[in-house]
């Protein structure tokens, strides 16, 4: 039990407590104000030293959580940004190959070819043959040796070999490659070659005092039974002459449609056509030309493709009778490639 002494101190310290709690709570100018006025100006000063030792490291706590919430949505923006490139390449693509399909089926209408759609599907050189492709369609889809190989800009080249499900096709600039080519504007033929280059081909006249002039356009002449050339094919344009009429090394510098680099879909001609279409199939002159040829092409030639369907290959056509004689010719070239 606490001693009177204790009972005494504790009991005066309660009333003294409450004294100066009574005084505080009055407010004004009491005998705590300037106690109180000291305390407050030592307490800041104190907080605002803890303030500016504490504030760098609070904050670089607040900078670290920020960067870490930046760095996520950056990282979220840069995986939505990859998909949207893969979806806009994607999407770029298949419009690509739209086109590319819409120009074929065009070529194959005009000059009433059956043809086998095709992709490439790789490039690079096979057997003795430097500019080779691969494409998707092989004996299960109808293709064989020597059947001519185009696209939407004339003629790409012929079957090489064939596996069942792949083919291998050899480009028209292979430097083996010889096709008979017949000049539009004046009905003269003679030999393309292949030299191995991607933009240009030689061509020169059977009779070496036939008219030949710069612009003049080439399409090929056809080989018997339509391979390894069907004819009317557009093969290139004519950009430079060495050599004058009537020299037997008068050359010509052809300038090929297709460009052999940028190949996607392919055509396979299957089944040539009945008559020989001579000119039909050459690209259309201007831009706006194209344009309505383009816009018309898918429909014109889902149509056409379905009458060609219906051609019987036992009909002997007047244009393939009366043209035995100049095709006598043709296959000199042609014969190399048999």
């Amino acid at each position: 039990m606490p001693s009177r002494r204790i009972r005494i101190t504790i009991a005066t310290l309660l009333v003294a407590s409450l004294t100066f709690v009574i005084l505080d709570l009055r407010g004004g100018d009491g005998p705590l104000s300037s106690a109180r006025a000291a305390a407050s100006a030592v307490l800041g000063v104190v907080q605002e030293g803890v303030n500016v030792v504490v504030s760098p490291f609070s904050g670089a706590r607040d900078s670290f959580s920020t960067w870490r919430d930046q760095a996520s949505q950056i990282a979220e923006l840069e995986e939505e940004n990859a998909k949207l490139s893969e979806e806009l390449s994607a999407t770029l693509s298949d419009r690509a190959r739209a086109r590319a399909l819409d120009e074929l089926l065009r070529v194959s209408s005009a000059g009433r070819y059956r043809i086998t759609p095709a992709e490439v599907i790789s490039v690079g050189p096979a057997q003795d043959f430097a500019w080779t492709v691969g494409i998707d369609a092989g004996s299960l889809d109808g293709i064989e040796k020597d059947m001519t190989v185009i696209n939407g800009d004339g003629l790409v080249g012929r079957v090489l070999k064939v596996n069942p499900t792949t083919s291998t096709v050899v480009l028209m600039v292979d430097v083996s490659s010889a096709v008979g080519g017949r000049v539009a504007t004046t009905e003269e033929i003679g030999i393309v070659s292949g030299t191995g280059r991607q933009d240009a081909m030689e061509f020169q006249l059977l009779d070496p005092l036939a008219e030949l002039v710069i612009g003049d356009a080439l399409v090929t002449f056809g080989s018997r039974g339509g391979r390894p050339y069907a004819p009317g094919i557009p093969i290139g344009d004519v950009v430079d002459i060495t050599g004058s009429a009537g020299q037997l090394a008068r050359v010509a510098t052809v300038r090929p449609f297709v460009d052999v680099s940028q190949l996607s879909v392919v055509g396979v001609i299957i089944r040539p056509p009945r008559d020989d279409p001579r000119d039909s199939v050459l690209p259309p002159r201007g831009e706006d030309a194209e344009g309505e040829n383009n816009d018309d092409g898918d429909a014109q030639a889902n149509a056409d493709a379905g009458d060609e369907a219906t051609v019987d290959d036992g009909v002997d056509s007047p244009d393939a009778n009366s043209a035995d004689t100049e095709a006598e010719g043709a296959d000199v070239a042609n014969g190399n490639e048999n």
